[in-house]
């Protein structure tokens, strides 16, 4: 989950995977109220959720359309197809995701050794 205010992410925070199928994630539901209820203590909020394509670009696909559930949230996704990883960060509408950020640039390459 991505954290922070006002459409500024400052941290984000991993959660379980409780899906038995290896290219979908389902976040464990504890993991996502406790990231929500430390984000209020500390003044912030999640605004939105981060995941990777391990063999396709940073796009959103027609299952990450299907299972997006929070309009106004941003969805940040790491692309893992070429060299270099690529970024996007998306905003859901409710219908549909509107790019915010494509390609955050080679900062992001991926060491494969």
């Amino acid at each position: 989950m991505l954290v922070g205010s006002a459409g500024v992410i400052m941290s984000a925070v991993r959660a379980r995977n409780l899906s038995e199928h290896p290219s979908r994630f389902l976040i464990d539901p504890k993991d996502h109220i406790q990231a929500r209820r430390a984000a209020r203590a500390a003044g912030l909020e999640v605004v939105g959720f981060y995941h990777s394509h391990p063999r396709s670009a940073a796009v959103p696909s027609p299952r990450d359309l299907a299972d997006a559930s929070y309009p106004n949230h941003l969805y940040l996704i790491v692309g893992l197809l070429g060299e270099a990883a690529e970024v996007g960060l998306y905003r859901f509408t409710g219908e549909t995701f509107e790019l915010e950020v494509a390609d955050a640039g080679t900062d992001f390459d991926v060491d494969r050794r």
